[in-house]
């Protein structure tokens, strides 16, 4: 036995063997003899029950997503932690928000193992490394106003294991999103969400239905939390940043859907608050100079509270 499995087996991370993630489902067994059609629907079928196994771990979700949205609101941060996919998930998730939600780039991290280079390239043996999950944490500061979310579809990687373990000891909320039972990155985290979705077509390839979970739970809790913290008006994006011709003509749309005017004069209250959204708004319909209309965004950030305290 290797140093890097006797390690392992040590922490009681090497029984592979038990989880859902790496079983081979007989249903598969012949698909390198099934046409392009037959896999096609193989494929989608097995994705369909994903939206299931999420929908059943909904009492876990939903508390970790309000620590999330509590933490975001006394000024914390959302950090999430993961190696290979689970890692590269994080990233896309996090690399998000900036635009979607206005956020600033700090407030929203994702975290690989292996550091930047992993998210284009493997880089091998990154994820076995328990301490360097916890320095990660420690570099990046991590206290009691933070919410830290370990990406694991085992539930058994160690670079995960480290950072959960090092972000509660330091007070975070710890949430542990994994798609097996019992695991040990479960057993580290304050609030563990568990999602098992079964074998996957291609046992072991955790980016088939494992990775279609984990993203659609990361979904739930960035875009939920935002919601929270009044970073939409209804479902409109009013908090965007318009740093493109796409998302600037999107700002226009939502301008006009909430003050009803025309184009014109949208894109004319967008350029008076430099594309920011929810000012722009309050000027049309409101009346409200720029300066007034952000000095009362300022106090808690929502349009809808202006909006109705002026009505």
């Amino acid at each position: 036995m290797s140093i890097l499995r006797d390690g392992l087996a040590a922490a009681g991370l090497d029984r592979m063997d038990e989880m859902l993630t790496e079983q081979a489902d007989p249903r598969y067994a012949d698909i390198d003899r099934a046409s392009v059609a037959e896999l096609a629907l193989l494929m989608n079928d097995a994705d369909a029950s994903v939206p299931l196994a999420i929908r059943a771990a909904m009492p876990q979700i939903v508390p970790a997503i309000e620590a999330v949205a509590d933490r975001l609101a006394r000024g914390g941060r959302l950090i999430y932690v993961g190696a290979g996919t689970a890692g590269r998930i994080g990233v896309l998730d996090a690399s998000e928000c900036p635009p979607t939600f206005g956020t600033p780039p700090s407030q929203v991290l994702g975290v690989i193992a292996g550091g930047p280079a992993a998210i284009l390239a493997a880089q091998e043996g990154a994820e076995d490394d328990m301490d360097a999950g916890a320095r990660v944490i420690s570099d990046l500061g991590v206290d009691t106003r933070d919410a830290v979310v370990g990406v694991a579809a085992s539930g058994r990687t160690p670079f995960v294991i480290g950072a959960i373990r090092a972000a509660r000891a330091r007070g975070a909320a710890t949430i542990a999103l994994s798609c097996n039972l019992d695991t040990p990155v479960s057993l580290e985290a304050e609030l563990p969400i568990e999602v098992p979705v079964g074998p996957e077509v291609l046992a072991g390839s955790t980016r088939l239905k494992a990775g279609t979970a984990q993203k659609l739970v990361l979904n739930m809790i960035s875009t939920i939390a935002m919601v929270r913290l009044g970073k939409t008006f209804g479902n409109l994006m009013v908090d965007l940043r318009a740093t493109n011709d796409k998302l600037r003509e999107r700002a226009i749309r939502i301008v006009q859907t909430v003050t009803g005017s025309d184009r014109e004069v949208a894109e004319a209250a967008l350029l008076a608050t430099d594309w920011e959204v929810k000012p722009a708004i309050l000027v049309l319909e409101r009346g409200l100079a720029v300066d007034e209309a952000r000095r009362r965004l300022a106090l808690d950030g929502r349009l809808r509270h202006v909006l109705e305290e002026d009505a």
